[in-house]
């Protein structure tokens, strides 16, 4: 796709990727949010069933944005390449190298990006400790109904409870 600034050269499709590539991880975040956003409503409603089914498609849009990020860095790389800069040069430090025209964009992309990052984090981290919390409730509830105090005795069993039973998963 050639924009109506070709006439930097080849320096423009290289650039022009780029910002493609971008866009395709700033796409490949925001999904990645939404369904961050989806299991964590479905952590809030206990919908076990639901939480269950979101990991998949989660570590499937997970396995999308490490390919989006993969492509971009290396048109990144061939960007840094073609204005004759080393491979491991920052956004920031492209971006005053970069024609006047495409700076605002390529700068609005990668702080959105960046962003969105940050909230897909959060939503990750707060999804993670609610769910973690919720395992650890039920471990409780599982403790409690194997400790002797409070389990009903049968009349067939012999002899006290093995000491250490409370704490013991149930197998």
């Amino acid at each position: 796709r050639r924009g109506p600034f070709s006439c930097h050269g080849p320096m423009t499709a290289t650039l022009e990727q780029v910002i493609d590539a971008l866009r395709n991880e700033l796409q490949q975040y925001g999904e990645m949010l939404a369904l961050l956003e989806a299991q964590h409503v479905a952590v809030a409603r206990r919908e076990s069933g639901a939480v269950l089914t979101s990991v998949p498609t989660i570590e499937a849009q997970s396995n999308a944005i490490q390919d989006a990020r993969l492509t971009r860095e290396t048109h990144q790389r061939q960007l840094a390449w073609a204005l004759g800069r080393p491979d491991s040069i920052t956004f920031q430090e492209l971006l005053p190298l970069l024609p006047d025209e495409y700076r605002p964009l390529v700068s609005a992309l990668v702080d959105e990006i960046n962003q969105l990052l940050g909230r897909v984090r959060q939503f990750a981290e707060h999804n993670h400790s609610q769910i973690r919390r919720s395992l650890e409730l039920m471990d409780r509830f599982l403790v409690s109904i194997a400790t002797p105090g409070e389990a009903v005795q049968l009349p067939r069993q012999q002899g006290p409870p093995e000491a250490g039973t409370a704490s013991r998963p149930i197998s």
